[in-house]
C-alpha cells in the first residue's frame, strides 16, 4: 500500500504545484477559511485513485460531504493543508493523507511538493523524511524549546477563542525559546517529528489537518494528547498538544 499511496500523492502534487505558481481565484468557506479550485482538483484526483486502489477504505476529505461516512477503515485527506500559504506563495503547504484501520492509526503521508519534502510513517516502522529516518528533539529544557502554534479561523468571529490564544501565548512565549506560526498543521507536526520544533499546540483543528501528522510524530518518538493530557481523539478534541515527549508536561501546564 505504501508505494501506491505515495505514487498517487506525488501525481496529485503536480496539480498543487501548477496552482502554486499560477494566479488563483479564491472563495471563502468562512471569514478566514479559503478554498480554491486546486483544493477541489487535488481532492477529486486523490479520491478517484484511492477508490480504485483501496476499495476496502472509505474516504473522508476536507472539501467533500462526509456526513454519511463512518470513521472506521478510512483514508483521511487534506488536499492542500495551508491553503492561505498556497494562495500567497508561502512554501509551507502540503498534501496530507492519514490511513486508519478500525479507527486505529496505520499509515501517514505528508508531502510538500514545493520544497520536495516527503514525510512518511507506518505504525511500528518508524518515521521518514525523503527515505531518511527522523526522530524528535532530545531537548528537555522548556526555556530552550522552539514551539509552534496556529491561530484558529474562529479568531475572526469568536472572542473567547481569540482571548484563549492570546492568554496561552502570554504564558508560553516568555518561558520558551520562541514561537513560530507557519500555517500548516500537518507540516508543524512533521517539524516536531524531525526535531525542528520541540512542541506544537493548536485549537479547533479538523481530523484531516492532523490525521497523518500524528502518526508520523508518534513513530518519530513524539507524544500527542489533548490539552488535558489525555489521548488525542480525532473528530472529538478541541485542542491538540504534540511534543518530543520531554517537554510535554511543561507545555500542558502553560496551556
Amino acid at each position: 500500500m505504501k508505494k501506491k499511496l505515495i505514487k498517487i500523492i506525488k501525481e496529485a502534487s503536480k496539480i498543487l504545484v501548477e496552482g502554486y505558481y499560477n494566479e488563483k481565484e479564491v472563495a471563502f468557506k468562512a471569514k478566514k477559511d479559503l478554498v480554491t479550485k486546486y483544493d477541489v482538483a487535488v481532492e477529486e484526483f486523490l479520491k478517484e485513485k484511492f477508490k480504485k486502489e483501496f476499495s476496502n477504505f472509505n474516504i473522508i476529505a476536507e472539501e467533500s460531504d462526509n456526513s454519511s461516512l463512518k470513521f472506521d477503515n478510512s483514508i483521511i485527506i487534506d488536499p492542500i493543508d495551508g491553503t492561505t500559504n498556497f494562495v500567497n506563495k508561502v512554501p509551507h503547504t502540503a498534501i496530507s493523507v492519514g490511513v486508519y484501520k478500525n479507527k486505529k492509526p496505520y499509515m501517514g503521508v505528508v508531502y510538500n511538493p514545493i520544497l520536495d519534502e516527503l514525510y512518511y510513517a507506518k505504525v511500528n516502522e518508524g518515521a521518514y523524511l525523503n527515505k531518511k529516518k527522523i526522530e524528535v528533539s532530545k531537548e528537555k529544557n522548556f526555556q530552550k524549546a522552539l514551539i509552534s502554534t496556529g491561530f484558529p479561523y474562529s479568531c475572526g468571529t469568536c472572542s473567547d477563542d481569540l482571548n484563549a490564544v492570546m492568554k496561552q501565548m502570554k504564558n508560553i512565549l516568555p518561558n520558551c525559546q520562541d514561537i513560530r506560526r507557519l500555517g500548516s498543521a500537518s507540516l508543524d507536526l512533521c517539524y516536531v517529528a524531525k526535531g525542528t520544533y520541540e512542541g506544537y499546540y493548536e485549537m479547533n483543528l479538523k481530523a484531516w489537518d492532523v490525521s497523518a501528522g500524528i502518526i508520523i510524530l508518534s513513530e518519530a518518538g513524539g507524544k500527542v494528547t489533548n490539552e488535558k493530557g489525555k489521548k488525542y481523539k480525532l473528530f472529538n478534541d478541541k485542542y491538540i498538544v504534540a511534543t518530543n515527549s520531554k517537554i510535554h508536561k511543561k507545555l500542558l501546564s502553560y496551556l
